[in-house]
């Protein structure tokens, strides 16, 4: 029995000012209603039969919180978690340390699910099943199996690439569910709730336009708001308001769209230099200096979500937004576009 007083270790790699405004409970949590309602009914009915929770996958962009929910849940279920990264489990044996330091209840949150390598897989499916674990030990003529009986756990893998995860595993866990872009109404609760954690007096007015620049994302919104908090305090002085935040946002070149320096940049090359599209990730990713996998992760989904480009079979193509960004006139083509 646990003391009653206890309290999940939240140690993490993520920088101290993140963790600190991380929400402890669901009540404390904005946005992501409909994930977070699932998630408190799953936790209410194991605890009302004292069982253990299903294997959750979190899945969705980057910084909206899939970490956060992790260590909600072990809270909320009182238990410990431990937590690690796909890449970061590249033998059996690390897996097994993992496995066999949990107690009954515990939660294994593994961020980046995704990328765990395919033997390492075909370990985690008896584990997360009939929770047994067969480790080979040695190689060649001395090879043997030794099969660890494992307490029932639960995994919570986090990915932000969910087409990659091979349906062998997916179908392993109890729930999947998808976190979506927060809306600028949510980003500014959020604001508002972290600048009081750290201190920070804010206008609502200056919490809305950290938020409406924060491309639907809290760790950007955080993020911002730690930028605007030094500017105003170096150049402004006093709260944080509407003109000290754009101020502090416009002298890092992001605009009243979220939109920052590179994300212009892929647009004018898709336009200037290919001709509107359709391009290439990895032409497109030469023409501006940067790694197709940042394009494809990082600036390409919300501009995508935002109407500025469109992904076809051929590649990338702008849309009449984009030409409208850099003040231009989308020709004929790039408006019949817009309609199919």
């Amino acid at each position: 029995m646990r003391d009653p007083d206890y309290q999940p270790d939240q140690t993490s790699p993520d920088t101290e000012f993140d963790v600190s405004l991380r929400p402890p409970l669901f009540a404390e949590f904005l946005g992501q209603l409909r994930v977070r309602e699932r998630l408190e009914l799953m936790v209410e009915a194991a605890k009302t039969r004292g069982d253990v929770l299903d294997h959750i996958l979190l899945s969705g962009p980057p910084g909206l919180g899939k970490t956060t929910l992790a260590y909600i849940l072990a809270n909320a279920m009182g238990v410990n978690i431990k937590s690690t990264s796909g890449p970061m489990i590249d033998k059996a044996g690390d897996l097994a340390g993992l496995l066999t330091s949990l107690e009954r209840g515990d939660i294994l949150f593994i961020d980046e699910i995704h990328r765990l390598q395919p033997a390492i897989e075909e370990y985690l499916y008896p584990a997360m099943e009939d929770l047994k674990l067969d480790i080979i030990i040695d190689q060649g003529p001395n090879a043997r199996s030794v099969r660890l009986n494992l307490p029932k756990f639960t995994l919570v893998g986090a990915t932000t690439r969910s087409g990659m995860i091979s349906a062998p595993l997916r179908s392993r866990f109890g729930m999947a569910t998808r976190l979506d872009y927060y809306t600028a109404e949510e980003l500014q609760q959020i604001v508002l709730r972290s600048s009081g954690l750290i201190g920070v007096a804010i206008s609502p007015d200056g919490a809305a336009e950290i938020a409406r620049r924060s491309r639907g994302t809290p760790r950007i919104a955080n993020n911002l708001l730690r930028w605007v908090r030094d500017f105003t305090q170096v150049r402004v002085g006093g709260p944080i308001t509407q003109d000290s935040a754009d101020r502090a946002l416009a002298m890092l070149e992001i605009d009243g769209d979220g939109l920052d320096e590179m994300d212009k940049r892929l647009l004018e090359s898709v336009i200037h230099k290919f001709g509107g599209g359709p391009v290439g990730v990895n032409s497109l990713a030469v023409s501006v200096g940067e790694d197709s996998g940042t394009i494809e992760d990082v600036h390409e989904p919300y501009l995508i979500m935002q109407g500025y480009l469109k992904r076809t079979p051929q590649g990338r193509v702008a849309m009449p937004l984009a030409y409208a960004k850099l003040g231009l006139r989308p020709p004929a083509s790039a408006a019949q576009s817009e309609l199919f």
